[in-house]
């Protein structure tokens, strides 16, 4: 673990690190999210129906769920600096087919095989929380997912202006292309400039490759109920292909999905078995022993926290153009404010994470959180326009930066399995923006904000279980000799 003083301006050491790794992050999103600011003109190249356009929307999210559970284990096994840079080499290629695509078959497979590139920001998790200590984590976390996160923002203000350069109705294609030329590059650059930890340092990896490892035999089937809402959404979503909803689906491909999904739910209970069988003959020494319990908490506020950001930016545009009458470039304009607010609030919950501890500054922020909404659910045309975007300004703060302070606990559980808990964490996130997405699609604006923020109240009766990291946890090494890591705020 690096000593090296926190200066954000210097660009050596951890430092060097951390820059490196939010600029991986930061363009996994740009190539993520290259899809919306240019869907108009994609929309009339491609001739999309409106229902095929909602299809594409909801496949460029959906592998994002299991993907970043798999990467979050193949980081902690293989080490972030390969797993990045093979994600952002490996998912270039669907973005190049996406660029290419001339008919909506092609680009529907495209995108939805482009969502796994979503699962980049769990990678960093890890590799940041390699090289900073413990009373610096949740500031350098909260850098690394706040600056990252904005590659959404980027694309939407840059994309568009790229595909005009190029003119004609194939510019979108050139700057989609251009993202994917980006990600390539820059796989290796990454490859070439960081390591895993710093010089001296261990990386711990788990036991297993396969499953998240428990140490207790309560832990074991709560971890096989918390894997059912990953399942279930992805069940959820292919109901609204089928032809009950969008019929983008025959019911026979529908059908099979959901007998592959429950199928594989029992694959994976299969091996979690296998990786956690002996806690049910052999207990686990008490100094190795992590609560599943701090796992499933952050869960649960990660579904409220970052679940209702990628919700509420995706409707957001409409509600302001609905509501005063703004045209659809205005009401962009308007909107963005709530997604600008990633710059500076997810690293502000990090810091105060850091400063004034975990747990108190997660409660503060979740009932922020359930405040911000409830006064969302208030606003209507009678309100000034500039005190709806300040009410959305305040609102995203508390989103935000209670996303900062989540992923400030999430190194702080087990480290050889960060990479885990952060996928699974990570990946309800995505669980709760397609809960949110579906509530939106069946009632009103106001209704929808009141939702999250009565969710935001389960998420702080959640929190009243989440212990404050204290003390330190112990790693094994490989040779067999156990390190004391400290991880009080």
């Amino acid at each position: 673990m690096s000593t090296e003083k926190f200066n954000l301006l210097s660009f050596t050491g951890k430092m060097r690190v951390l820059h490196l790794t939010w600029i991986a992050f930061f363009i996994t999103f740009v190539v993520w999210f290259n899809l919306a600011p240019m869907l108009q003109a994609i929309k009339a190249t491609l001739g999309l129906t409106d229902a095929e356009v909602k299809m594409l929307l909801t496949l460029n999210v959906a592998l994002a769920i299991p993907a970043r559970v798999i990467v979050g284990m193949l980081t902690d096994k293989y080490g972030p600096r390969i797993v990045y840079s093979a994600l952002l080499a490996l998912f270039s290629l669907p973005c190049f087919a996406f660029a290419m695509a001339d008919t909506f078959t092609q680009a529907a497979i495209a995108r939805f095989l482009l969502g796994g590139i979503g699962a980049g920001f769990v990678i960093g998790i890890r590799m940041v929380s390699e090289w900073f200590p413990h009373n610096e984590l949740g500031t350098a976390e909260g850098i690394y997912g706040g600056w990252g996160n904005f590659g959404s923002a980027a694309a939407a203000f840059t994309l568009p202006t790229v595909a005009l350069i190029f003119g004609g109705d194939d510019g979108w294609r050139y700057a989609v292309g251009i993202t994917g030329v980006i990600s390539l590059v820059y796989s290796f650059i990454f490859y070439a400039s960081v390591s895993d930890t710093p010089k001296g340092s261990t990386y711990f990896r788990p036991k297993n490759l396969g499953a998240l490892e428990v140490t207790s035999k309560g832990d074991f089937y709560f971890l096989l109920l918390m894997k059912i809402p990953m399942y279930a959404i992805l069940a959820f979503l292919t109901y609204n292909l089928s032809p009950a909803k969008m019929g983008m689906l025959s019911q026979t491909a529908a059908i099979g999905i959901w007998v592959f999904l429950v199928a594989l739910y029992f694959v994976e209970v299969k091996k979690i078995w296998d990786v956690n069988k002996d806690v049910f003959h052999t207990p686990v020494p008490e100094m190795h022993q992590y609560q599943f319990k701090q796992v499933a908490v952050l869960n649960v506020l990660y579904f409220a926290t970052f679940g209702s950001e990628l919700a509420v930016v995706s409707m957001l545009p409409l509600f302001f153009a609905t509501t005063f009458e703004l045209s659809p470039v205005m009401a962009g304009m308007v909107a963005s404010a709530y997604a600008f607010m990633n710059l500076m609030s997810r690293p502000g919950g990090g810091w105060l994470s850091d400063r004034f501890g975990r747990k108190p500054v997660l409660l503060i922020l979740t009932a922020g959180l359930a405040i911000g909404y409830f006064a969302m659910g208030q606003v209507n045309s009678s309100w000034p326009l500039w005190l709806a975007v300040v009410a959305a300004m305040a609102c995203s703060f508390f989103v935000q930066a209670g996303e900062g302070a989540v992923f400030a606990v999430v190194p702080l559980i087990k480290r050889r399995l960060t990479g885990q808990i952060a996928g699974m964490t990570g990946a309800y996130g995505n669980v709760g923006a397609v809960t949110y997405l579906a509530v939106f699609a069946a009632v009103d604006a106001s209704t929808f904000f009141f939702v999250i923020a009565a969710t935001a109240v389960l998420g702080f009766v959640a929190l009243l279980f989440l212990e404050e990291p204290q003390g330190q946890m112990a790693e094994v090494r490989e040779d067999g000799s156990v390190e004391l890591i400290n991880v009080s705020s």
